[in-house]
């Protein structure tokens, strides 16, 4: 069964080009345009990875991983910002980012993200 990854974009053309490419890479891709979407989908279905976009009007990147970390500490998530600096990365570091992607690189290393990010709740299972 395929790992079901989200990814949250407020970026229509970004989240289509990506959802497709995550699915051709193996995965059960679905799409949340915002974090409130982002928060009903992971309500309704077992996510194993979530690809989040830190900026979004109404509830950024950072808002939404804190709602949900508040239901799920251990979920690995990868965020995405078109404007990476020091204090949004240092942000979301300590709400446990696994992997932090300038969007300009988002298609050439994603693909190593969602590993480094799988690995991981395959050592957690693993654990458990």
């Amino acid at each position: 069964m395929a790992k079901k990854i989200l990814i949250v974009d407020d970026e229509a053309d970004f989240l289509d080009v990506m959802k497709i490419r995550i699915n051709g890479w193996g995965y059960d891709c679905l799409g949340a345009s915002s974090g409130q979407e982002a928060l009903e989908t992971l309500s309704k279905h077992k996510i194993d990875v979530v690809i989040l976009d830190y900026i979004m009007p109404h509830m950024d990147g950072l808002a939404t991983l804190k709602e949900i970390r508040k239901v799920n500490k251990d979920m690995p998530v990868v965020m995405l910002t078109a404007h990476p600096d020091k204090k949004v990365i240092k942000g979301s570091e300590k709400q446990g980012v696994v992997v932090f992607i300038p969007k300009v690189s988002a298609y050439q290393d994603m693909h190593d993200a969602l590993k480094t990010a799988l690995d991981m709740v395959l050592k957690k299972g693993n654990k458990a």
